[in-house]
């Protein structure tokens, strides 16, 4: 099977009905960055102080491909297909998992810069990646119908590389970096 099909080369893209978008289609550009956040967090996973965390890591990966069919579905010609779900205790696993970290970091008290260590920016980068995502999920929900557990979902999620990114900070021994306002 070859990997192009050339079906793209005006600018448009399928979604799982067949129904042909512009690849500029709001749908498309928020699944495309979802996509794009699920790279960065391999990348995040890939980083030796998470050895212990590649479970959850994978896991997340797996729900943001979930997330990806559903947002690539087309509500016009919903598909006959069966769409692997999102569940409420998806978030409840994201906010454990948070709260598990959080127990053991300092209390905050100043905005955290993102850097401090190659990979503490890797978790910086999902989390910003996540909450551009989250933008376009909402802004799509605005003109198309989106499932609200999707949104919730990102929502919490780039929480949880936020609270990952501080965790791994502590756990890597790198001092946080704080901003501090020109006075």
């Amino acid at each position: 099977m070859k990997i192009y099909t050339r079906t793209g080369d005006q600018g448009t893209t399928a979604l799982i009905s067949g129904r042909r978008l512009s690849k500029a289609d709001a749908r498309i550009e928020a699944y495309g960055t979802v996509d794009e956040l699920n790279s960065y967090v391999g990348m995040v996973r890939d980083q030796a102080v998470n050895a212990s965390r590649r479970a959850i890591l994978k896991e997340i990966q797996d729900r943001l491909f979930t997330i990806g069919s559903h947002l690539a579905d087309d509500p016009e010609r919903h598909t006959s297909r069966s769409l692997p779900d999102l569940w409420d205790s998806d978030v409840t696993v994201l906010e454990e998992q948070m709260d598990e970290m959080d127990a053991q970091l300092p209390l905050l008290r100043q905005f955290v810069l993102p850097g401090g260590h190659p990979s503490v920016s890797f978790a910086h980068l999902a989390r910003t990646v996540c909450r551009r995502a989250e933008r376009l999920v909402v802004a799509l929900s605005e003109i198309s119908p989106v499932e609200p557990i999707i949104i919730q979902y990102l929502n919490r999620l780039s929480d949880y590389f936020f609270v990952l990114s501080r965790h791994m900070a502590q756990e890597l021994q790198v001092e946080e970096v704080t901003w501090v306002p020109r006075t």
